[in-house]
Protein backbone atom coordinates (compact mmCIF):
# COMPACT_ATOMS: atom_id res chain seq x y z
CA UNK A 1 0.00 0.00 0.00
CA UNK A 2 1.10 3.62 -0.68
CA UNK A 3 1.66 6.46 1.60
CA UNK A 4 -1.71 8.18 0.28
CA UNK A 5 -3.52 4.76 0.94
CA UNK A 6 -2.14 4.63 4.67
CA UNK A 7 -2.81 8.48 5.06
CA UNK A 8 -6.69 7.33 4.05
CA UNK A 9 -6.38 4.70 6.68
CA UNK A 10 -5.29 6.62 9.27
CA UNK A 11 -8.11 9.58 8.84
CA UNK A 12 -10.60 6.76 8.94
CA UNK A 13 -9.33 4.94 12.28
CA UNK A 14 -9.44 8.98 13.53
CA UNK A 15 -12.76 9.61 12.33
CA UNK A 16 -13.96 6.44 13.92
CA UNK A 17 -12.32 7.85 17.17
CA UNK A 18 -13.86 10.90 17.30
CA UNK A 19 -17.21 9.58 16.02
CA UNK A 20 -17.08 7.12 19.45
CA UNK A 21 -15.75 10.37 21.58
CA UNK A 22 -18.23 11.79 20.65
CA UNK A 23 -21.32 9.28 21.26
CA UNK A 24 -19.32 8.69 24.73
CA UNK A 25 -19.77 12.59 25.74
CA UNK A 26 -23.11 12.75 23.79
CA UNK A 27 -23.90 9.89 26.35
CA UNK A 28 -22.50 11.29 29.77
CA UNK A 29 -24.53 14.65 28.91
CA UNK A 30 -28.08 12.97 28.57
CA UNK A 31 -27.52 10.68 31.72
CA UNK A 32 -26.32 14.37 33.57
CA UNK A 33 -29.79 16.20 32.04
CA UNK A 34 -31.75 12.72 32.77
CA UNK A 35 -31.06 13.09 36.63
CA UNK A 36 -31.11 16.45 36.62
CA UNK A 37 -35.10 16.04 35.10
CA UNK A 38 -35.39 13.60 37.83
CA UNK A 39 -34.56 16.17 40.43
CA UNK A 40 -36.92 18.77 38.66
CA UNK A 41 -39.70 16.18 38.52
CA UNK A 42 -39.36 15.73 42.44
CA UNK A 43 -39.62 19.41 43.33
CA UNK A 44 -42.08 19.56 41.04
CA UNK A 45 -44.76 17.28 42.26
CA UNK A 46 -43.94 18.73 45.38
CA UNK A 47 -44.39 22.15 44.26
CA UNK A 48 -47.38 21.07 43.10
CA UNK A 49 -48.84 19.58 46.09
CA UNK A 50 -48.44 22.44 48.06
CA UNK A 51 -49.91 24.63 45.12
CA UNK A 52 -53.26 22.53 45.73
CA UNK A 53 -53.53 22.36 48.85
CA UNK A 54 -53.08 26.61 48.88
CA UNK A 55 -55.78 27.01 45.98
CA UNK A 56 -57.81 24.46 48.65
CA UNK A 57 -57.70 27.26 51.76
CA UNK A 58 -58.11 30.05 49.54
CA UNK A 59 -61.09 28.20 48.35
CA UNK A 60 -61.79 27.78 51.69
CA UNK A 61 -61.71 31.45 52.79
CA UNK A 62 -63.62 32.48 49.57
CA UNK A 63 -66.57 30.45 51.05
CA UNK A 64 -66.12 31.73 54.21
CA UNK A 65 -66.05 35.51 53.33
CA UNK A 66 -69.15 34.99 50.73
CA UNK A 67 -70.73 33.61 54.36
CA UNK A 68 -69.73 36.40 56.28
CA UNK A 69 -70.29 39.66 53.67
CA UNK A 70 -73.87 37.82 53.09
CA UNK A 71 -75.73 40.20 55.60
CA UNK A 72 -74.20 43.44 53.73
CA UNK A 73 -75.02 42.06 49.98
CA UNK A 74 -77.52 44.46 50.28
CA UNK A 75 -75.58 47.42 51.06
CA UNK A 76 -73.06 46.22 48.59
CA UNK A 77 -75.17 45.96 45.63
CA UNK A 78 -77.12 49.23 46.52
CA UNK A 79 -73.56 51.23 47.00
CA UNK A 80 -72.44 49.92 43.16
CA UNK A 81 -75.73 51.27 41.72
CA UNK A 82 -74.90 53.80 38.74
CA UNK A 83 -76.81 57.04 40.80
CA UNK A 84 -75.27 56.14 43.94
CA UNK A 85 -71.87 56.51 42.69
CA UNK A 86 -72.80 59.83 41.02
CA UNK A 87 -74.50 61.40 43.97
CA UNK A 88 -71.28 60.39 45.93
CA UNK A 89 -69.19 61.87 42.97
CA UNK A 90 -71.23 65.22 43.34
CA UNK A 91 -70.83 65.29 47.49
CA UNK A 92 -66.82 64.80 46.30
CA UNK A 93 -67.16 67.80 43.55
CA UNK A 94 -69.24 70.23 45.99
CA UNK A 95 -66.64 69.40 48.35
CA UNK A 96 -63.67 70.17 46.41
CA UNK A 97 -65.14 73.31 45.01
CA UNK A 98 -65.84 74.45 48.93
CA UNK A 99 -62.14 74.43 50.11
Amino acid sequence: MTDVGWIGVWLLVVSVAAILLEGLVAALLSLRISRRALVLRGRLVSEQSELRAAVARLNESLAEMQVLWQPYRHLLRWLQHPLTIALMQSFARRRAAAR
